[in-house]
């Protein structure tokens, strides 16, 4: 199961179509404190989640997720509309495996999820 966090409606429902359209079950938050509570409630198998988010941003919920021993291991993929060096910095630090720069191809997020789900499933953690 993929957990995608945005709160732009319209990303959110072109990303959760592709990806259920990809064979993967989605679903989905529009806030950083729901998707916290998702994140430690369902174990999601991936979280792609936007960085500007209302109520909780989401270098705060990768943070909270990367000290939990409960979800730390769940691959996270920061969407996010800027590409300034000090944004993508701060996203590293929070713990992030992948960062992509939105408008996102979903062709583009979907091979990113398929190769963290697999790096997952054999105990590797690759940090790009």
């Amino acid at each position: 199961m993929i957990l995608v966090v945005d709160d732009y409606p319209d990303t959110l429902d072109v990303w959760t179509v592709s990806l259920r359209a990809a064979g993967f079950d989605v679903v989905t938050a529009v806030d950083g404190f729901t998707a916290l509570a998702m994140a430690q409630t369902v174990l999601p198998d991936l979280v792609v989640l936007d960085l500007e988010l209302p109520g909780r941003s989401g270098y705060d919920v990768a943070t909270v997720l990367r000290q939990d021993p409960a979800t730390r291991h769940i691959p996270l993929i920061a969407a996010t509309g800027f590409s300034h060096e000090a944004q993508l910095a701060r996203a590293r630090r929070a713990g992030f495996d992948v960062i992509v720069i939105k408008p996102c191809d979903p062709d583009e997020l979907i091979a990113h999820i398929q190769r963290l789900i697999a790096d997952a499933a054999s105990g590797q953690r690759d940090t790009r």
